[in-house]
């Protein structure tokens, strides 16, 4: 369960980087796009490492069925999709609270998500435990 939920929290993550990214390439300001300040930048790249990272540690853990990777990947893709949607948010500023764009359906959808199965401090226990 906790796998499919990781899967799934790491779909969210991706497309939250796409669609930030997208917009960050349209949207113009100051005469030029908005993916072009180093800001929009940053908040992009740090998107796509979450969502590499999580990425791995997903595929990993399908791949040994391992429990302890699995709740790494769980925690490692929580994160990815909560932190991403937050930050596709600012990307699209107010514009992200609309129902003209779907952010903040993929930041609720996150934040349940990650109360679904094991739960962050759960993981983090089980983690320092196999320490």
């Amino acid at each position: 369960m906790d796998l499919l939920i990781a899967a799934e929290q790491l779909g969210s993550a991706g497309k939250t980087l796409e669609m930030a990214a997208r917009y960050a390439q349209e949207r113009t300001q100051f005469g030029q796009a908005i993916g072009a300040f180093q800001a929009v930048k940053h908040l992009c790249a740090q998107m796509l490492v979450r969502a590499e990272v999580a990425r791995g540690a997903v595929y990993a853990a399908a791949v040994t069925g391992d429990v302890l990777e699995i709740a790494g990947a769980k925690l490692l893709a929580d994160e990815a999709a909560v932190r991403n949607a937050r930050d596709c948010l600012q990307v699209h500023g107010g514009m992200g609270f609309t129902w003209e764009a779907d952010v903040h359906l993929h930041l609720k959808r996150a934040w349940v998500r990650a109360g679904f199965g094991q739960s962050a401090a759960q993981a983090e226990e089980e983690l320092a435990a196999a320490l």
